[in-house]
């Protein structure tokens, strides 16, 4: 898989259109969730986009200290139902933080993460902190990562 960051107005039309398509076929189709993914931050975000085939099936908005937590953050981490079975996604989370580390420098990184995938998370250096919370309707836990 080959993995591209953009900023919002560097994104074409159909790279857009299949970001959008992938984010609504996993979130509110296969996780059955009905919520307002268009919700007016991708403007602010860096997109990184995992190509493969020259077909995008990764895909996570990265966002700077203050623009939706206070430290740097990454969320909407989504890969194909069909791609999952390679390991995508442990690939989708250290290319989202190399992106932190090299648009923004040295810091504390902060995720939203459905509660179900805690064990994932940690397995990148994350570590739960809080409580489990309810977002959308799905559970949820505050994680953080330091990276030097």
């Amino acid at each position: 898989m080959n993995f591209k960051v953009k900023r919002f107005d560097e994104l074409s039309l159909n790279e857009l259109y299949a970001i959008l398509r992938l984010r609504a076929e996993v979130f509110v189709v296969e996780q059955d969730c009905v919520y307002q993914d268009v919700d007016g931050k991708d403007e602010k975000a860096l997109h990184l986009i995992g190509y493969k085939n020259e077909k995008i099936i990764a895909y996570t908005r990265i966002f700077k200290g203050g623009d939706y937590f206070e430290c740097p953050s990454f969320g909407r981490v989504v890969v194909q139902e069909n791609e999952r079975k390679y390991g995508y996604g442990h690939d989708l989370v250290k290319e989202s933080v190399k992106a932190i580390k090299d648009h923004f420098g040295k810091s504390t990184i902060k995720i939203s993460a459905q509660t179900y995938l805690k064990k994932f998370y940690s397995t990148h250096g994350f570590h739960q902190e809080g409580d489990e919370y309810l977002e959308d309707g799905i559970p949820h836990i505050a994680m953080t990562k330091q990276i030097t």
